[in-house]
């Protein structure tokens, strides 16, 4: 992985980005039951290849579109709107998939993800408690699992969300803060906050590459958590950059397990 390379030569400081976005809604009291599951995405990457994945993606909006200004969506693009109306073309179609499948393929990115399967779920837990927040805590230790794999010694890491609302950001930010105030089970605290050093919330409309990036994982993701043996060859040039470690998948935490699986 590219922040191995990174180790290897020694630096003592990096900065980093962690970018989430959501698949599915964190509603528990009413959901569709044919997609019973809540997904939230992150990805990590350095600052160095941030810039190379933006750079990339716009090369790719330029080719298709002749400009960088369309924002990548995974639904939209899935129902050829808003913008991607030209994938009604296959030759088109075509060359845009291989073009983000070229990207999402390289190993420039590491994913760190979090599915709540709401039926088990509200069998177990019931429908009040916020799938969001719960999410959120997997998705940071097992960040801090990851950077702490790393053995680096000075870690400037922003988190970039993107938006949803007055009310869901200030709870959101309430989550972040209380994680990092009592940390979890597996990881306190000070360590926490040794990691996760910024905090910040961005508009869709800012076209932040990372959050697209981010929004394109998710849907393939949780299409393999709903059916793992169905073809998802999205999932399949991803996969790879899921975190793992000592041969264990920690970058992919499925909530609850249901018996007998």
């Amino acid at each position: 992985m590219y922040f191995c390379i990174l180790n290897r030569q020694k630096l003592w400081r990096i900065n980093l980005y962690c970018y989430l976005d959501e698949c599915g809604d964190q509603n528990l009291a009413s959901f569709d039951p044919q997609f019973p599951i809540f997904t939230l995405c992150g990805i990590v990457v350095s600052e160095e290849q941030d810039k190379v994945l933006t750079e990339r993606i716009n090369v790719l909006k330029k080719e298709i579109w002749n400009n960088i200004n369309i924002i990548f969506h995974s639904r939209d693009i899935r129902k050829c709107q808003n913008g991607f109306e030209v994938l009604f073309d296959l030759d088109v179609k075509k060359r845009f998939f291989q073009g983000v499948n070229d990207i999402l393929g390289d190993n420039g990115y590491v994913v760190v993800c979090c599915s709540i399967l709401k039926e088990p779920y509200i069998r177990q837990y019931g429908k009040l408690n916020d799938v969001y927040g719960l999410s959120l805590s997997y998705i940071m230790e097992r960040v801090v699992f990851y950077l702490d794999s790393l053995g680096l010694t000075d870690i400037e890491l922003c988190t970039i969300i993107e938006k949803r609302g007055k009310k869901e950001d200030a709870s959101l930010l309430n989550y972040y803060n209380q994680l990092l105030d009592r940390g979890t089970y597996w990881v306190d605290s000070h360590r926490m906050k040794k990691v996760f050093k910024k905090f910040d919330m961005r508009w869709k409309s800012e076209n932040i590459i990372g959050l697209q990036i981010a929004d394109l994982i998710a849907y393939p993701v949780t299409r393999h958590v709903l059916n793992p043996n169905g073809v998802n060859l999205a999932f399949d040039v991803l996969k790879k950059n899921i975190f793992q470690l000592n041969g264990k998948v920690y970058g992919m935490k499925i909530f609850p397990k249901e018996q007998g699986k």
